[in-house]
């Protein structure tokens, strides 16, 4: 009783100070960790030569597939939410490759873009690519995430050499297939590859002559010697290498391990069918209690002058 009486004479001072309290811890930028299902994405892009040809749009302009691609990503990046994790890629020859771990996309949204931005075609570590290969790759490589992802595989289609019954990949006993999804970059058109040195300037297009299985590839990259100081190119425009979306064959190559398939464009239902997809992985995540301890505080002080509210209205009644 003498408690009730004590805070009916003093209730004023102590909701001040209680809400001070609240002003104070709300300075250290409190939170509590929770887990939660949330999205991460795996973005692995093929970084192959014939992702250098030029077919998609991008501002009015022609672009390269692989800028093309870079574009989405980082559309893909800036759209997500706050606590969606994103993981970075390349694929090459007959491997994929892991450039960056789980980020949290609010907190790293430099370094993500970043890491998109310098993607290029001299990251290849060697020359041909085949798809089928990549799928038992980013097999391996799913299974070493520390947590599961949606992975999404930026490619053109265009293989080098072309398959054939004996090199054709068994894809039927692959598992991730619910969580894997080429996006096509490209167009449907065949269009010729632009070349360049190893100083990553233009110099020309791939010639058919200088390699009949090169693809979209060509050389090995582990000797840069060959594309120095100018690497041969086509002298004649029948004699330039040309590359096109090779749309049916990624649906095809999805299938047979019950993947899926998209058409990378810069339109708001690409971003939503991206967005659409089931969460995959369980993080810790910090969540925030700044707001709740200001909005408490407010409350306490409002709450102050309730007493003085009500003995008005029974004084006026």
């Amino acid at each position: 009783m003498r408690v009730i009486a004590w805070l009916k004479q003093y209730y004023e001072p102590v909701l001040y100070v209680l809400a001070l309290s609240l002003l104070l811890m709300a300075l250290f930028k409190p939170s509590i960790q929770l887990r939660q299902q949330v999205q991460h994405y795996l973005l692995i892009t093929d970084v192959s030569q014939s992702m250098n040809a030029e077919d998609e749009m991008l501002n009015q302009k022609k672009v390269s597939r692989i800028a093309y691609a870079q574009h989405l990503m980082k559309q893909i990046v800036h759209k997500a939410p706050c606590g969606t994790y994103f993981s970075l890629g390349i694929f090459a020859s007959d491997n994929v490759a892991m450039l960056q771990t789980p980020l949290e996309v609010c907190k790293n949204l430099d370094v993500i873009s970043d890491g998109i931005d310098h993607l290029e075609w001299r990251m290849a570590w060697k020359g041909n690519s085949r798809l089928s290969f990549s799928v038992h790759a980013a097999t391996h490589i799913y299974d070493a995430l520390n947590q599961p992802a949606q992975m999404l595989f930026f490619t053109d289609g265009d293989e080098a050499p072309r398959v054939n019954v004996t090199i054709k990949q068994d894809l039927s006993g692959v598992q991730i297939g619910e969580f894997f999804t080429f996006v096509g970059v490209g167009g449907p058109e065949k269009v010729a590859i632009v070349r360049y040195n190893t100083a990553n300037k233009p110099v020309g297009y791939w010639p058919v002559s200088e390699n009949n299985n090169a693809g979209a590839v060509g050389v090995t990259y582990a000797d840069p010697s060959s594309d120095e100081p100018d690497p041969p190119v086509a002298y004649a425009e029948y004699d330039r290498m040309l590359s096109q979306l090779e749309e049916d064959y990624l649906k095809e190559l999805s299938a047979e391990f019950k993947g899926s398939y998209l058409k990378g464009q810069d339109q708001e239902a690409f971003y939503k069918a991206i967005a659409a997809k089931k969460a995959t992985a369980s993080f810790v995540t910090d969540y925030p209690l700044r707001a709740v301890y200001l909005v408490l505080a407010i409350l306490l002080v409002l709450a102050s002058y309730l007493p003085d509210v009500l003995y008005r209205r029974r004084v006026e009644a």
